[in-house]
């Protein structure tokens, strides 16, 4: 299993909006590293969930039930194929205690996270460590 990290502008769609939703598309995404990285996601990865402009904080942990499949929202290139690819996710797991990214920042273990390193990424890998001190961080007892 990966980890990642996904964004959403909380006051677009926050992670109480993804709790009160069966399944969701994670579209709208136009980076072509964040595609690839939903492009690289497998069912069963697990993703945090991180409200970025306001609040700028990991609240939630979702799960990948979709592989990558062709973004509804996206318009057809001029040959005629779609571009833009994302995955559906459901809610996992809600954190006790949301992580901002000051704190993230203020973390040395944390210095070279995506987060951190390429702070306009949407969707960016998180690493197995990475992963389990934000569980912690976050108040959960163990890790998903």
């Amino acid at each position: 299993m990966a980890y990642w990290l996904m964004k959403s502008e909380p006051n677009v769609f926050s992670y109480t909006d993804l709790e009160n939703k069966p399944v969701e598309e994670w579209h709208g995404v136009r980076n072509f590293t964040a595609r690839n990285n939903m492009k690289a996601m497998k069912v069963g990865d697990l993703a945090f969930f991180y409200h970025s402009n306001i609040g700028k904080e990991i609240v939630g942990i979702m799960k990948v039930v979709a592989p990558a499949h062709p973004d509804s929202t996206a318009e057809l290139n001029d040959k005629g194929n779609v571009v833009w690819e994302c995955v559906d996710v459901v809610h996992h797991t809600k954190l006790p205690k949301p992580v901002t990214l000051a704190t993230i920042k203020a973390t040395p273990e944390l210095a070279n996270m995506a987060l951190v390193k390429l702070s306009r990424l949407s969707v960016g890998p998180v690493t197995d460590a990475e992963w389990k001190l934000l569980c912690q961080m976050g108040g959960l007892k163990k890790a998903p």
